[in-house]
């Protein structure tokens, strides 16, 4: 165990793939888990009921994180209900595929993909800071696509990304005097329920891997766990690759 017993997290986008993952791995550390989710009640519900039958606690809120209104509901919320907030995770996050030189963009798809992924992470950190204490987290989910971007149209959510770990890295320093640490962790390829199955595609994916497999959602919970943990007490502003040396 790491020390995380009875501490309170907040992982937005928790209901499925990456952020399931990381709702698990805090919870089987004895973190009490909330997590939010925008559509699939049945899901969030049924990771709540696994949580709670292995013998843990988890709340799942329903709050877009494109709404900071929301969000700032939702964290009052866990508050009231546990008393406290220790861990921010910020998961959630959309992608849109939109070449540069697309001749009729989504625009409204490509705005929400902003307001999300990064205006959202934004305005979520803001509405959470004042009820962490000294000793908080604050970790954000990036992207690998921050640094090696695997095919044509990504640029928009590599750049939505990216932004994040330039926050990061301010925020770290924002927030040192208070004793929050602020890190980023950015996924290569992930195993979810999206993860292509044929053959030839998997092989393509792959072939850039060191390591020469996806990773797994239970992996990158793990890395939250640690980085929350008083272990990485000394970790701040960090940009921790998880991706199997794709991005080498």
């Amino acid at each position: 165990m790491r020390g995380l017993a009875n501490k309170v997290a907040l992982v937005t986008g928790g209901s499925r793939g990456i952020g399931a993952g990381i709702v698990r791995a805090l919870a089987a550390e004895g973190v009490r888990v909330a997590f939010t989710y925008v559509r699939g009640t049945e899901p969030a519900q049924a990771l709540v009921a696994a949580i709670e039958q292995a013998g843990g606690q988890a709340l799942a809120l329903q709050a877009d994180a494109a709404q900071p209104a929301q969000v700032r509901a939702a964290i009052e919320t866990v508050v009231a209900r546990f008393g406290q907030l220790d861990i921010l995770v910020n998961n959630a996050g959309v992608n849109v595929v939109s070449p540069i030189d697309e001749a009729a963009p989504d625009e409204e798809a490509l705005a929400n993909l902003w307001r999300v992924n990064t205006w959202g992470v934004a305005q979520t950190v803001r509405a959470a800071v004042p009820h962490l204490p000294a000793g908080g987290r604050i970790l954000t989910i990036g992207s690998g696509s921050n640094i090696r971007v695997p095919f044509a149209g990504l640029g928009d959510y590599a750049a939505s990304k990216g932004a994040l770990a330039a926050y990061t890295r301010a925020w770290a320093r924002d927030l040192a005097p208070r004793g929050i640490t602020v890190n980023i962790i950015q996924p290569g390829l992930i195993e979810t329920d999206l993860t292509p199955t044929d053959p030839a595609t998997v092989a393509s994916l792959l072939q850039p891997i060191a390591l020469g497999r996806f990773g797994t959602a239970q992996e990158v919970g793990e890395v939250v766990a640690f980085l929350a943990s008083e272990a990485a007490g000394y970790i701040t502003g960090a940009t921790l690759n998880v991706d199997g040396g794709w991005s080498v």
